[in-house]
């Protein structure tokens, strides 16, 4: 037995369809927000960052060099002794290139971390943007044509309620049958 639908109201439908509209503007924009700041942490971490580190490092070990030819330089020489504020120059040099190692290291580690922990869930929104923009509006559409069918319904069971109660009746213009070839008769 095949089932009976009852809808009372085609504004109910209309409604969820224009809320859905309304989600799918939304939608559309949040999920690529998320791709594009995925992308952009990845090229701030890859880029940006390791240039930055890897500059300082530069930098850095060239204050190293430069204090610890000083330091070499003074402790050479006959005429004077080694200061304590040039081997504190050092000491700080050289603590400075061990940070920024450090640096580079928790860079590297993280930027292994950031993929094996982001791509999963790129991944999902890839896949959950994909069914956004391609089965959301054929979702949209769909509803779209039981709005108009179901107005249709509604128009015809309405004009045949207001007639007087009854549904007028269709009448098929008569058929006649053709007699089959070869058998005509002569009407003479």
């Amino acid at each position: 037995m095949a089932a009976r639908t009852q809808v009372k109201s085609v504004e109910v439908i209309e409604s969820f369809r224009s809320a859905l509209i309304i989600y799918l503007s939304k939608a559309r924009p949040a999920l690529e927000e998320m791709a594009g700041e995925v992308l952009r942490t990845k090229h701030w971490l890859q880029n940006d960052q390791r240039r930055l580190w890897e500059g300082e490092m530069k930098q850095r070990k060239k204050k190293l060099e430069r204090a610890q030819a000083e330091l070499f330089s003074v402790s050479m020489s006959k005429f004077q002794e080694v200061s304590s504020a040039q081997q504190l120059l050092m000491h700080k040099a050289k603590a400075a290139c061990e940070e920024a190692d450090k640096k580079l290291v928790i860079l590297r580690k993280w930027d292994k971390e950031l993929d094996n922990r982001a791509d999963p869930m790129v991944k999902q929104v890839d896949q959950f943007q994909s069914f956004v923009t391609s089965e959301m509006p054929k979702a949209i559409a769909y509803l779209g044509q039981v709005i108009k069918a179901l107005e249709a319904y509604a128009e015809v069971a309405m004009g045949g309620v207001s007639g007087g109660g009854e549904v007028p009746k269709i009448e098929e213009p008569p058929v006649e049958n053709p007699a089959p070839p070869g058998t005509e008769e002569n009407h003479s």
